[in-house]
């Protein structure tokens, strides 16, 4: 009997157990409910079948799935759903220029075949992150520290927009699903999910590499023109970071008025004596600091109107005594009547049998 040989490229096809994904992507929901179908799809990337998994990150969030293979996540270290790094939370246009790697991954059909079978065989588990990483200029290091984000962004997992709502013509109001905003026109409209992964021609990135080139990752750098402002803004504080260790870290660079700490909204403000004070200290940190080993952004507080915004637009509250003659005047005439009426019926003051101007 003649001994069928296997497909050796069918061997190498993945079956995973657990996708390999970020915290943003998996969600706040601690109990989580996913469905897997083995070799369900071709990976976008390698084009090999993989296994896919399929979940939802939260309540009104949209069912998110797994997009490219387990090989293809090990060798850049990404998430399989974002293509966003995992360490960084970032591209991989920011990390590789922020650390100088270089792109040798192949990009016709028969190489990246060729390159997915022997990273299958070569490769430990440890991808990118303990390889490449490691050998990473400090420099490099801390401004992907600064770039990244403190926390999860959820707000990536909304719903899609409406298309519907777009052409003007959805008909379901409150009840739609999914976001009824009108899209933004610009560059990170169109994105590539191969420009993503291979760093290349990546909008997201050339942002985030304008923003730090101008001075922290698109934070407002210059001061602004109001002069009253002697604020600096801090994100990312979490429990350990303590009104004393800001405050220490900050009085360096001029004399503090106070440092008001809100961990419960994870941010904090450090209040200067003078401008001169706040410009020196945002222009020393960079747009980001590390205390304790938590990286935290800075940025200059926006100035606060006096008083709340409906105090300053409301009109002067009437008097009592004007109040009451309002109310006993009853509704006001139908606009276009006048103040005569042909019949008594037509006055909306009149009331049964008997009237106000007896």
């Amino acid at each position: 009997m003649a001994q069928i040989k296997a497909d050796p490229n069918k061997v190498a096809w993945e079956e995973s157990e657990f996708p390999i994904l970020c915290e943003t992507c998996l969600g706040d929901n601690p109990y989580l409910r996913m469905t897997k179908q083995s070799l369900a799809k071709e990976c976008k990337v390698c084009t090999r079948p993989f296994t896919v998994f399929r979940w939802c990150p939260g309540v009104g969030m949209r069912f998110k799935k797994t997009e490219i293979c387990q090989t293809c996540s090990k060798v850049k270290n990404v998430c399989q759903t974002c293509l966003l790094d995992l360490e960084f939370g970032l591209p991989v246009q920011v990390r590789d220029t922020a650390l100088g790697l270089e792109d040798n991954a192949p990009r016709s059909d028969v190489n990246k075949e060729y390159f997915a079978q022997n990273m299958d065989a070569h490769n430990s588990g440890d991808g990118l992150g303990s390889s490449g990483f490691g050998k990473a200029e400090s420099a490099g290091r801390e401004l992907l520290k600064k770039l990244q984000r403190t926390e999860p962004y959820y707000k990536r997992n909304r719903q899609h927009i409406c298309s519907f709502f777009v052409k003007g013509n959805c008909t379901r109001g409150a009840e739609c699903p999914y976001r009824h905003e009108m899209p933004q026109e610009g560059e990170l409209k169109h994105q590539n999910i191969k420009d993503r992964y291979y760093g290349t021609n990546d909008p997201v990135a050339r942002k985030i590499l304008s923003g730090s080139r101008a001075g922290g990752a698109g934070r407002q750098f210059t001061p602004p023109e109001d002069k009253t402002i002697t604020s600096l803004f801090i994100t990312g504080v979490t429990e350990s970071v303590t009104e004393p260790d800001l405050k220490g870290f900050f009085y360096a660079f001029g004399e503090i008025k106070s440092v008001v700490v809100v961990h419960k909204s994870k941010c904090a403000f450090v209040n200067f004596t003078t401008r001169v004070g706040a410009e020196l200290a945002f222009e020393k940190t960079g747009g980001g600091i590390n205390i304790q080993g938590i990286p935290l952004r800075v940025s200059w507080a926006k100035s606060r109107p006096v008083g709340a915004r409906s105090e300053q637009n409301a009109e002067p509250a009437p008097s009592p005594t004007a109040v009451m003659d309002a109310l006993q005047a009853g509704p006001p005439p139908p606009p276009g009547s006048g103040s005569t009426f042909a019949y008594p019926s037509q006055d909306p003051t009149y009331q049964g049998s008997t009237s106000r101007r007896r």
